[in-house]
């Protein structure tokens, strides 16, 4: 999908894009998919980075709202998500997309997610 993670520190996540013409549906604009799916990888690697080896988590709602057309040629984009709210059983974090280069909001998502911790061995 031509996205990458490149940066990641306790409760934060940044990935960087750029969307093409592979990304098109039909009207000739970037999928919504694909904003979609970076926001939820900038969101889960934020909640990942905040979480102890072992322990894991699994999305219960995921709430994106897309502000404007994305095209092929709106150039790179940047994804940062953050950790709000870590507890034991639950946490929430926030993500937006912005245009690398011209700062746009194109998109921003927020999620709650599960923690999964390990079962006890029996």
């Amino acid at each position: 999908m031509d996205f990458h993670l490149t940066e990641v520190k306790p409760g934060a996540a940044v990935f960087q894009g750029e969307p093409g013409d592979h990304l098109h549906n039909p009207m000739n604009t970037v999928h919504g998919g694909y904003l979609a799916t970076l926001l939820d990888s900038a969101l889960g690697c934020a909640v990942m980075s905040r979480l102890l080896a072992g322990v894991g988590y699994t999305t219960t709602q995921l709430n994106v709202h897309m502000l404007r057309p994305l095209f092929a040629d709106s150039g790179p984009l940047r994804c940062e998500g953050v950790v709000l709210h870590l507890g034991r059983t639950m946490t929430t974090a926030e993500a937006r997309v912005v245009g690398a280069e011209n700062g746009r909001l194109y998109a921003h998502a927020t999620t709650t997610c599960a923690i999964l911790t390990p079962r006890p061995t029996a």
